[in-house]
């Protein structure tokens, strides 16, 4: 196992999924360095060292500098946060090199979206948590205990969670879009935007056949749904494939309507009305970004001490005033209404809090082996790409 000292200069994706929630030059400034006092024991599968510092690589815009500040403040760990995490898979490639190899990385704590962390606890990359230094996990909501590919929570814990549907704009849509046959409207033709987030694009075109996709587990069973996006990108239908970059274009009005995510919108409709959020009639897809501690990683207190203080349910509020995504953690609609004025406002808002009727109209995506994971890479790149 190499060590950190050994490893080759570090350098991030340059696109961003989340730019547009950037706020106070937290990613302009590229990391925080931050001194702090580590109280926390250590864990997990690689010795611990007390070395008092952590390395968090997450996706831009999606932690508030006043949550970075209080956690160095109060534990005393030389905290280092960046915001390069932009793409599962094209970080995946980024370290896949040293990984493979029985090298490490310098991040201690990277936030992969769920199905990558399968992918990446699969691969042996991730050690164990230690949470008996974690007594905040008590606080994980209980729909989120356990995966099936995580069993325990041993490897992985919940960061954010949100939705993937309909984003449109009502001033050039002119009318509410209810159904993911609106992208498909010829009033639209080189007004849609898709995300280049394979699953969640996918996943809405196969729930608009009526599919479960927590139980596609073969390219041939979404065959269908790519050749329909295929086409809808030689007619003209799609004008671009994007990343979180589609807000802009969203609030422009160069969209009409786009695959979107719940707190993107949310926050851009505080400042653009016209933007809308939709789950469509259909159905949405959930999903959730997680936290894992990487392979040869020696900061466990570090990394325990961190995790525990994200699950106080009054630093979770915080963040999830700043992000406006959902909660992992018990307790953060109470704090909300506690915070009062726009953190009153949040705990009503559906797309934080959605009611069951829109949580029955959520999937999630289920499995897939390298060999099946290949396929659907290969031909949604295919088509983004040509």
């Amino acid at each position: 196992m190499g060590t950190r000292n050994n490893l080759p200069t570090w350098s991030g994706p340059k696109y961003s999924r989340r730019d547009f929630l950037v706020r106070s030059g937290l990613v302009g400034a590229g990391a925080l360095s931050l001194p702090t006092l580590l109280a926390a024991c250590g864990g997990g599968s690689s010795t611990t060292v007390d070395t008092k510092t952590l390395f968090f690589e997450n996706w831009p815009g999606y932690m508030d500098e006043e949550t970075v500040g209080l956690f160095a403040k109060e534990t005393g760990i030389d905290f280092k946060y960046t915001e390069a995490f932009l793409d599962n898979n094209e970080y995946f490639a980024k370290i896949q090199p040293a990984l493979s190899q029985g090298n490490t990385i310098p991040p201690d704590i990277l936030a992969p979206t769920f199905w990558m962390a399968a992918r990446l606890i699969q691969l042996g990359w991730v050690q164990k948590l230690d949470k008996a230094s974690i007594p905040n996990f008590a606080n994980l909501r209980d729909d989120l205990k356990n995966p099936s590919w995580d069993n325990g929570n041993e490897y992985s814990l919940p960061y954010q969670t949100g939705i993937a549907g309909i984003a449109y704009n009502q001033k050039v849509t002119g009318r509410e879009l209810k159904s993911v046959e609106d992208l498909f409207d010829p009033a639209f033709k080189g007004k849609i935007g898709v995300l280049t987030e394979m699953r969640d694009t996918i996943g809405l075109l196969l729930m608009a056949e009526g599919k479960d996709i927590s139980k596609v587990s073969t390219f041939n069973e979404a065959a269908n749904a790519f050749d329909r996006l295929e086409k809808a990108k030689s007619d003209g239908q799609i004008r671009s494939f994007t990343g979180n970059e589609y807000t802009k274009d969203l609030s422009a009005g160069n969209f009409a309507a786009c695959v979107g995510w719940s707190g993107d919108v949310l926050q851009l409709s505080k400042d653009n009305p016209d933007v809308k959020f939709i789950v469509p009639e259909e159905g949405g897809t959930s999903w959730y970004d997680t936290m894992v501690w990487m392979k040869g990683s020696e900061n466990g207190a570090s990394v325990s001490s961190w995790i525990n203080f994200l699950y106080d349910p009054v630093n979770a509020a915080r963040l999830t005033s700043f992000v406006q995504y959902m909660s992992p953690v018990k307790g953060v609609r109470e704090e909300l209404v506690k915070l009062g004025a726009d953190g009153a406002a949040l705990a009503e808002n559906p797309l934080l809090f959605p009611d069951d009727a829109t949580v029955k109209r959520l999937q999630t995506w289920g499995g897939l082996s390298e060999a099946e994971e290949t396929k659907f890479d290969e031909r949604f790149s295919s088509i983004v790409g040509a």
